[in-house]
């Protein structure tokens, strides 16, 4: 496989975006690499894909800027390229929960890195003998691809819900020691440090996500694949991209089965929303169905 895919942010604070945005979509298009960088304030958000040789020349160069030099990455590998264009986007945040007063940049939650987390789940308990909740802070449509055994999911459809939500079901965590996670950790960051706000002092992070996860220890007490944000929809937990699909009308999970449906017209409508769709909307999607939304 020849394309290499990486995924990274970093909190960090950001004061130069109008000059930050130019030159990284010029350094990203003179190396031919795809994908889709978010910078706000608060910080980077990057998944990027090309050969090896461009993207180590990137990185070379990002990491050169003093805030971008520990930037930390998740790599897999792909035969094709799965993202269709080039985008560096401003953003107010470069992941959205509306809750100004999170500030990663100025301390972060703790964090727990993979190979301890397994160790912890395959004893049932964290070292000092409190049960272990896994929380999954991701949306509905994407834990429907994969999850932890027995996660906690509340069946988000967007991050902002994730407070009000979790406030609302404090009594789930008394007594246990609470590790959030998401696919690449930058959403369980935002939310570890809430929930140490609220109270729950038992609060970690997964360090680098999911996804660090299977790169470290693979898919013990995982069930799936891993949702990603791009056209390879989900990846196994050895890092290869999966059968697994989702609508682009209506997000739904598409399984293996279920493109064999004769109702499943890629990029256009699957069983689940094929009844409610005309032929002529099911064009029209086919025609103008959007590159994935970037998130981890």
């Amino acid at each position: 496989m020849s394309i290499v895919n990486i995924a990274a942010y970093k909190f960090v604070t950001l004061d130069d975006i109008a000059t930050l945005r130019p030159a990284l979509q010029a350094s990203c298009q003179a190396l031919d690499l795809k994908g889709t960088i978010l910078l706000a304030p608060e910080g980077i958000n990057l998944f990027l894909a090309g050969s090896r040789k461009a993207i180590d020349a990137f990185l070379a160069e990002l990491r050169a800027d003093g805030r971008f030099a520990d930037l930390a990455l998740k790599e897999s590998l792909s035969d094709t390229q799965p993202f269709r264009r080039m985008l560096v986007r401003p953003k107010k945040e470069i992941i959205t929960m509306k809750m100004p007063v999170i500030k990663p940049a100025d301390g972060r939650a703790p964090g727990i890195d993979p190979v301890t987390l397994k160790r912890w789940l395959d004893a049932g308990h964290d070292d000092e003998g409190r049960p272990v909740v896994m929380l999954d802070t991701r949306n509905d449509f994407e834990v429907d691809v994969g999850t932890f055994d027995n996660a906690l999911d509340y069946r988000l459809t967007k991050f902002s819900e994730f407070p009000d939500v979790v406030a609302a079901h404090r009594e789930d965590f008394e007594g246990k020691t609470i590790v959030s996670f998401c696919t690449g950790g930058i959403r369980c960051e935002k939310a570890a440090i809430y929930m140490r706000d609220i109270g729950l002092a038992h609060t970690y992070q997964l360090d680098g996500g999911i996804l660090k996860y299977f790169e470290d220890v693979g898919g013990a007490h995982y069930q799936g694949d891993c949702f990603v944000f791009d056209y390879r929809t989900a990846l196994t937990p050895d890092l290869t991209p999966s059968t697994t699909k989702q609508c682009f009308a209506c997000r739904a999970v598409v399984t293996a089965e279920d493109q064999r449906n004769p109702a499943y017209v890629e990029g256009a409508q699957c069983p689940a929303c094929a009844h409610s769709r005309t032929d002529a909307g099911t064009l029209e999607q086919a025609i103008t169905a959007p590159t994935p939304a970037i998130s981890a």
